[in-house]
């Protein structure tokens, strides 16, 4: 007599496991040489294919809960790679490449942060600068060897607002920044300020890289980083590359926060920039650091003597 497949067959277009020999000989043949019906023969084939497809079919429903949840969980930002590091910090056994067909199937998809553009700085032929002390090396390999500081422009309802934020070259933590209505050496001094707090007595002999903007080169500015003990260094005019790591990070925030809402109000931005910069530095994974957070990864660090 024909067996029937088992539940490890696959199930074919109709949703069924076909017979073994279906191939070579028809239903209606083998049914009257078997003395069985069609009807009973497709019956058990579909409940055997109901067997085999019923725990694939819930392990995606459970996928595509957690995928939704951690896409909703990221404010609607992270793709693939991200969502995949999230499950399987839950314990999850899953691919990037099964993470992204469902999240395709079910409409999702994470922001991609567009390159960054040139952006130039003019110069004042009387200004004196420090060295390039970086060489475009940002990475020293531990915290607190290179800090990457800029400036960029922002609106709201009420006018033009301007953010300076100090990261860290190794671990990308944001660890000062200032806003303000106008742009001025003081907002620069404000976020050193507040970075220092942060680092405490251990930034001493750090390299604060930065363009060659006038906020940077201000007299105001060199005496707040001599106090601190901070070595100024600076790219050269005009050559994004030299910081591009901090025109990196300005277009992540404003792609996944700033060109995302609205803000009426001076009060309405600020606080949307403080929400999303502790997300960054608490939440959003950074996949140079291994898919951690900025905190997590500075966590993971060995503790120096």
């Amino acid at each position: 007599m024909a067996k029937y497949a088992g539940p490890d067959e696959s199930a074919d277009t109709a949703g069924r496991v076909p017979l073994r020999n279906e191939r070579r000989f028809s239903v209606r043949r083998m049914a009257r040489l078997l003395n069985v019906s069609r009807s009973g023969y497709y019956a058990h084939a579909t409940r055997a294919a109901a067997t085999v497809l019923a725990p694939r079919r819930q392990r995606r429903a459970d996928l595509e809960v957690k995928i939704t949840q951690a896409h909703q969980d990221s404010g609607g930002t992270y793709g693939s790679p991200r969502i995949t590091a999230e499950l399987r910090d839950q314990g999850e056994v899953v691919t990037a490449k099964t993470v992204a067909k469902i999240m395709a199937g079910v409409g999702l998809e994470g922001i991609s942060p567009r390159t960054f553009k040139v952006r130039t700085t003019v110069v004042d032929p009387a200004a004196s600068f420090p060295p390039d002390l970086v060489g475009r090396h940002f990475d020293r390999g531990r915290t607190d060897a290179v800090w990457l500081t800029d400036i960029t422009y922002l609106t709201c309802g009420e006018g033009d607002m301007f953010l300076c934020a100090i990261r860290d070259g190794h671990s990308r933590k944001v660890l000062g920044y200032s806003v303000s209505d106008h742009i001025s050496a003081e907002m620069v001094t404000a976020a050193i300020d507040d970075a220092v707090a942060g680092r405490g007595s251990g930034c001493r002999g750090t390299i604060l890289h930065s363009d060659r903007g006038g906020e940077f080169t201000a007299n105001v500015t060199a005496q707040a980083c001599f106090g601190h003990g901070l070595r100024r260094s600076m790219g050269e005019t005009g050559i994004c590359w030299d910081n591009s790591p901090a025109e990196s990070f300005w277009s992540t925030f404003k792609h996944e926060e700033y060109y995302r809402h609205v803000y009426a109000t001076k009060t309405e931005l600020v606080a949307a920039i403080d929400k999303w910069l502790n997300f960054y530095n608490s939440r959003r994974r950074h996949s140079s650091i291994g898919m951690l957070s900025p905190n997590d990864y500075e966590k993971s660090l060995p503790v120096v003597a």
